[in-house]
Order: structure tokens, then sequence, then C-alpha cells
């Protein structure tokens, strides 16, 4: 068992096989993940303090979990789902990573984003080695901001190609502040992410939620309606498979009013289980 398991009581594994990153991978006993411009390592010696920043930052060990999963228990269906994946956490990654991967997740699957994002590394990112394996660092936004739409769509973006490099030219003119969106309200930072062209109510929820300190989002797609009609129908009534931006903004409000404002860990508990209940492919 490692520190991290004995300790924090962080359960790797189930962690990263959560749909929450895509540039990870384990070799032996070791987990690599690229974010940002860093390569983290996890292994069962790896220290876990705050001498540690960025490993310590990406697991979010500065979480009062104890209290947040107090709170989640009080819904019995996510009470359940923590049962069974105690050691599920949430990460803090690199917003403007954040921000590329889950643009590119739009109407796609697992698989596909993280080849795609795969391939953004390796065609724009720097190259470093770490334990005699070749890993490539995450472009920088000028480098994407830079390049030519020819270049980008050959990493197999698809109509994702323009957003990307859109997204990548509002970072560079400090259009988009990460900063500010951390600083913000969750519904201003919301509303200046769904500016940004090909980023909407979903995919501005995954980046608030994973990067940018805004616990209450609720990513919501055809999973997650899914998992509310099959468990929360008295709860939530949702009577359509699709949602529109007036439906979106009331059942997220619904939700909060329910789970409070930990709701992001709520959705990614239920998230893992149900996924894990239908035998869905990770990484």
């Amino acid at each position: 068992m490692s520190n991290l398991e004995k300790i924090f009581h962080v359960d790797l594994d189930s962690s990263i096989n959560s749909g929450q990153v895509f540039l990870w991978k384990k070799i032996g006993s070791k987990w690599y993940g690229v974010d940002g411009n860093d390569v983290i390592v996890f292994d069962k010696n790896t220290r876990f303090d705050k001498n540690n920043k960025s490993s310590f930052n990406f697991l979010r060990l500065d979480d009062n979990v104890g209290k947040i999963l107090q709170s989640l228990k009080k819904d019995k269906t996510v009470h359940s789902a923590i049962k069974l994946y105690p050691g599920l956490r949430l990460f803090r990654q690199d917003p403007y990573q954040c921000l590329i991967s889950f643009l590119v997740s739009s109407n796609s699957n697992i698989q596909k984003i993280q080849s795609s994002l795969h391939n953004l590394c390796s065609r724009f990112g720097e190259k470093t080695v770490i334990d005699d394996v070749d890993f490539f660092l995450f472009p920088k936004p000028d480098i994407l901001a830079k390049a030519p739409i020819s270049e980008i769509q050959k990493c197999g973006l698809g109509y994702r190609t323009k957003s990307v490099k859109n997204a990548s030219i509002n970072v560079i003119n400090e259009e988009i502040s990460f900063e500010s969106l951390k600083e913000g309200d969750y519904h201003s930072a919301k509303k200046r992410l769904k500016e940004i062209p090909g980023i909407g109510n979903k995919v501005a929820d995954c980046i608030l939620l994973f990067s940018l300190e805004k616990l209450e989002a609720f990513p919501l797609d055809r999973w997650m309606l899914r998992i509310l009609k099959k468990y929360y129908r008295e709860e939530f009534h949702i009577s359509t498979k699709t949602i529109t931006e007036k439906t979106y903004e009331t059942l997220h409000n619904s939700i909060v009013d329910h789970f409070g404002c930990y709701a992001g860990y709520a959705q990614q508990f239920l998230f893992k289980m149900e996924r894990e209940l239908n035998k869905k492919k990770w990484l």
C-alpha cells in the first residue's frame, strides 16, 4: 500500500479512471501524467506534503475530504457510490490543459479524446524523458495560437480544431484570465467561459470543476441525465433526453439545492459508479 493510500486514503486507479484526465498511463506500479508543463509521477514512495507542491495541489490534498464526504453521505445513492469507491478524489488540473481537453472531448469518447490529446502533445509539446520513458508536455497556448489550422487538424480534432486554436488565442491575448475565473463566482466564471466558441454548459462545468475551484459545478451530459433519471426521478422530474439552455440552468440549480456546495464531488462519484456498472472502458 502506498503512502497516498495509507495517509490520505486516495485511490489513484479509481480517480484517474473516472473521466477527469486523459494524458495518464500506468507503467509497472507507477502512474505518469502530463499536467501542463509538468509530468507528475506517483508511486508507493512518493511524498505527499506541501513541499511536493505539484502533487499536493493536483490531488487537492488541502480539501477537507472528511467534511465533504460526510456532507455527501446524506444522499443515499451517493453514499452507496462512496462505499464502492471511497478513495475517489477530484483533481486540480492545469487550467489551460483542462480547457483544451474538454473542448476536444465534445461529442467524443474517452479513448478518442486520449488519442487526440496525445497527438496534440507529441506534435506541439516539448519532449522530456522520465525513468527512460519519453513524454511530451502539453503545448503552450502561444504554440497552438500560432499553429496553422491544417497542422492542428492532423491531430484528429476534427471540427474542434478551430475552437482549440481560437481558445488559445484568447488565452495569450489575456481575454481569458484563469486567475480571474478562479476568483469570480460560479455564475460569472461560467458565463465568461461560454463566450468562447465551442464551450457550452457541460464543457464549461468540467473546466470549472476540474481546474477553477468551482466545486458546485455539476457537468450534465447524456450519462448524467440517465443517472439522474434512474436514481432521482422524484427529486428532479426529468422528462427529456436532451437539455436546452434554460433546462440545464434550472436543473443545475435544483442539483445544487439537493447536493449542496460540493455537488461536483457528488457528480464524480455517481458518474464513476454508473460507468463501472455498465462496464465502460477507461484508460
